[in-house]
């Protein structure tokens, strides 16, 4: 019976009923006492709250009070003058006010001020020109009465009440308005003085209705949490409007009255005397029945417990069986006999028991009962018998000897039918061993897909996620004497034969480098597949002598011909090699290493090897700076066009300028394109720089017009990666572009392939757009005469290594002339550069040279700096 149940009894129901009524009570009381504490402590809540909002009262409307005695005054005296209005101030000032300063704006512009020092920026400051101020004077303007504004935090420091005044002067019915009068409130006083910020007050106040909007107004002052606590609420009237004060004590309202718990230990004390005693004497009676209901229950269990001893028995199909040793008699009860199979014909002795056993088990069955008859240990066994019919039923018996009350020696036991759970055990038995097996046909399998999962199907070389766990492995139990070595490898024109014989080839000769890198390597070297045709090799550092002899014969080995379908197949290698210089050292940054010097072993010409230095991180790490200042410098637009003038040799006047690009480095100053342009090519922003050059050069165009500037044309340098830009045409129709002014300058190093379509289709294009071809640097490349015909560019330049020598040298000066016959028979122009001096200017003048660009004129400059070069003439005088 539960602890609930039994004092639900009528033994202990009058003390049940009697403990309900106390507790009732005792919660009516100490709700009553919360009640009448929460009501005196909201009162006291009140009494605290009222003088200040009193007090807030009256320090505003006397603040205001004083301020309209000045208003008064204005009214009477409309011209007044600062001097008057100091001295009327000043006693406003003296009267004890929070007022902190007062301004008075005739049509709207401060004149006067109070007190002056310190506001000596206000006189003149007209409301309407001022954003932050014109609202609130014209809301007072329009509706002619005060408008109190704030509080609001003041420019000079501090918070404070504006209350903005509209004075009118005049005679009643033809009053004419005459300007505004601004007091500041100084708000911190005002809070001090009230009372607000004692820090002996013992409630927690928080004001709402910023601007005197009342209930609805913003919170701005105390804790906003305040007003969601059940506050004392009170309202401060203030002239135009008012502000909402809510008020609880220090700390929140408390959950429970000073005085509960001595109320609730009055309740608890008077209940115990009442429900107490008959508590007890209900226990001593719920006893007394309990004696009798166990009496009762323990006769029935006996009679419950023997019926399902049968009901057991019965289901459970066990059948009992007791023999005594002494008499030899054995006695078998109906089910023994069902699971034996013998009927009537059983005799009660040991013999019809022995005769049922199965041949295979009658002699351990029958050493296994003789032993537990002379030992008296437990009986428990299990055997096979053979029923009359030949079926064989597998026996699961127990038992245990004792004494009988005559003194016989006894044994009594129950066998039951297993051959259901033997049958089921064999089948577990195979389940399992086949379970066996699969287990270890799955366990290969996943071996072999770690081992796929490791390692290059093509080569059989552990691959880079092996390298990883490789390097990971040595890392963590790195030995102190054991450095290593990390060869980075590469196949040289793999990439041609994949190509044009075809990805078997390319198969083939990738089983063949790993073959040889396999030969070449020592049995305990690492060697991997990493890549497409990238290998790496790990071994214990022998020094630089050994890594670079393994180097040598791989590219020695590598240089051999490889035959694939009867077609000789050649490769190079190229290596780059890092070593620890000590254990510690970090083998992902070697790697890295490796790396490095493998691109500074293509980088000068490939199947060679080269070691990491210090030197060679240096040098990587400085072009990587500049790759990054220079990406950096195009976001910041670093970048910008210098230009230098190109002269008529006959008139030496201006027929061009060329745009070029210079980086103005936030650092290093102005810098050519040497400092650059070799890097800007390997990370690919060239195209993005001649974009930047050739957008400021249009701007300079329009706007040396605007200034009254003519320059004929701008050549502008445009890069073959630019060229070959299949967007390029587009980007340039989105451009303003005057047609016949602009040039774009391809370098002679360009091969005019007819089969780059893409090239020759932008060439054309850009011609249609009015936009002129100059071949640069004419002469050290690959133009001829045969491609000048099919591009038809309207000018070429001689590049200076050929112009400079023409002082000294004949046969250079012949060259130029004959340059310069080419072009004048074909109809283009020829400028040439790096004229250096004047005597070359007056050299090429003879040959018929069309333009002259260099120094002896010009040098290269900015913008501003060639605006004023053409306006003042300045090379005429040089």
């Amino acid at each position: 019976m539960s602890r609930l149940s039994r004092f639900l009894t009528p033994s202990y129901l009058p003390a049940l009923i009697a403990a309900v009524v106390v507790v009732a009570a005792g919660v009516l009381a100490d709700n009553q006492n919360r009640i009448v504490s929460e009501a005196r402590l909201r009162s006291e809540v009140a009494d605290a709250l009222n003088p200040i909002r009193s007090s807030l009262e009256s320090s505003v409307n006397g603040n205001i009070q004083l301020v309209r005695g000045l208003i008064a005054t204005i009214e009477t005296e409309p011209d007044m003058q600062q001097q008057r209005f100091g001295e009327l101030a000043r006693s406003v000032f003296s009267g004890g006010s929070q007022l902190r300063n007062i301004a008075a704006a005739p049509e709207l512009v401060v004149a006067m001020v109070y007190p002056l020092t310190g506001n000596e920026k206000a006189i003149g400051l007209d409301y309407r020109a001022n954003d932050k101020q014109r609202s609130s004077v014209m809301r007072a303007v329009a509706s002619g009465e005060m408008v109190l504004a704030g509080p609001v935090d003041l420019v000079q420091g501090g918070r404070g009440l504006i209350g903005r005044f509209p004075v009118t002067t005049g005679p009643e019915g033809g009053r004419r308005f005459w300007g505004v009068v601004s007091a500041v409130i100084d708000v911190d006083r005002l809070y001090r003085d009230s009372g607000l910020s004692s820090p002996a007050l013992d409630i927690d106040i928080a004001i709402a209705g910023r601007d005197g909007t009342g209930r609805g107004g913003p919170h701005f002052f105390g804790d906003p949490a305040i007003f969601e606590s059940a506050p004392v609420e009170m309202s401060v009237s203030l002239p135009g409007g008012s502000w909402r004060m809510a008020a609880i004590p220090k700390g929140g309202w408390p959950t429970t009255p000073q005085n509960a718990w001595q109320v609730r230990f009055l309740i608890i004390f008077g209940g115990l005397m009442i429900v107490a005693p008959m508590i007890v004497a209900g226990r001593l009676m719920a006893e007394r029945q309990a004696n009798f209901r166990a009496l009762r229950q323990s006769k029935d269990q006996l009679q419950e417990l023997s019926h399902r001893l049968r009901i057991a028995l019965d289901t459970s199909k066990i059948g009992i069986w007791e023999l005594d040793v002494d008499s030899g008699t054995l006695l078998w009860d109906s089910r023994m006999k069902e699971l034996y199979g013998i009927g009537s014909s059983m005799r009660e002795v040991y013999e019809d028991w022995r005769n049922t056993l199965h041949p295979d088990d009658l002699a351990r069955a029958e050493v296994e009962f003789a032993e537990t008859l002379a030992t008296g240990s437990a009986y428990n066994t299990e055997f096979r018998i053979r029923l009359p019919g030949g079926e064989v039923r597998h026996i699961r018996a127990i038992g245990s000897t004792y004494a009988g009350t005559n003194g016989n020696r006894k044994i009594v036991g129950v066998n039951w039918d297993v051959t259901a759970d033997v049958k089921t055990r064999a089948t577990l038995s195979e389940a399992k061993r086949l379970a066996e097996a699969h287990s270890a046909e799955l366990e290969a399998a996943r071996h072999r897909m770690e081992f796929n999962a490791l390692h290059d199907p093509l080569t059989g070389l552990p691959n880079r996620r092996f390298l990883d766990q490789i390097l990971f492995d040595r890392s963590r139990r790195a030995d102190a004497n054991a450095k290593i070595s990390i060869f980075h490898i590469d196949l040289d024109r793999f990439k041609q034969i994949n190509d044009t014989m075809g990805h078997a080839a390319g198969d083939e000769i990738l089983k063949h480098a790993a073959s040889l890198l396999r030969d070449n390597a020592r049995q305990d070297d690492f060697v991997a597949r990493i890549g497409g045709d990238e290998f790496v090799i790990i071994r214990a550092s022998g020094g630089g002598d050994e890594d670079a002899a393994l180097a040598s014969r791989v590219i020695e080995a590598m240089s051999v011909p490889v035959r694939y379908e009867d077609q000789e197949c050649r490769i190079g290698v190229s290596i780059g090699i890092a070593a620890q210089t000590d254990a510690t050292d970090d083998l992902s940054q070697v790697l890295v290493n490796a790396d490095i010097a493998l691109y500074e072993a293509k980088r000068r010409g490939r199947n060679r090897q080269e070691t990491f230095t210090g030197a060679l991180k240096t040098a990587v790490l400085q072009t990587k700076q500049t790759a990054d200042e220079i990406l950096r410098g195009l976001e910041q637009n670093e970048f910008v066009a210098y230009f230098q003038p190109q002269f008529c040799p006959s008139s030496l006047d201006i027929i061009g300028v060329e745009a070029l690009a210079r980086w103005d480095h936030p650092t290093k100053g102005l810098l050519g394109p040497h400092a650059f342009l070799k890097t800007a090519e390997d990370i690919n922003v060239v195209a993005a720089i001649d974009q930047k050059i050739l957008e400021q050069a249009l701007f300079q165009i329009y706007r040396w017009e605007a200034n009254g500037i003519y320059v004929p044309k701008v050549s502008v340098n445009l890069s073959y990666p630019r060229l070959r830009d299949e967007g390029l045409i587009d980007r340039l129709e989105e451009l303003s572009i005057p047609e016949g002014r602009l040039s774009f300058e391809l370098l002679e190093s360009i091969s005019f392939d007819e089969n780059d379509v893409t090239v020759m289709s932008n060439i054309r294009r850009i011609k249609e757009l009015g936009i002129d071809i100059e071949i640069d640097d004419f002469g050290t490349g690959y133009a001829s005469i045969l491609s000048l015909l099919k591009l038809t560019p309207r000018r070429l330049k001689i590049d200076r290594q050929l112009v400079l020598p023409i002082l000294a040298s004949p046969a250079e000066r012949r060259l130029v002339a004959s340059i310069i016959d080419i072009g004048t028979s074909l109809g283009i122009e020829v400028i040439a550069e790096g004229v250096e001096t004047l005597e070359h200017a007056r050299i090429l003048k003879e040959m018929e040279c069309h333009g002259l660009q260099g120094y002896a004129f010009a040098r290269p400059m900015n913008a501003n700096d060639l605006a004023t070069f053409v306006f003042e003439r300045r090379w005429r005088a040089a």
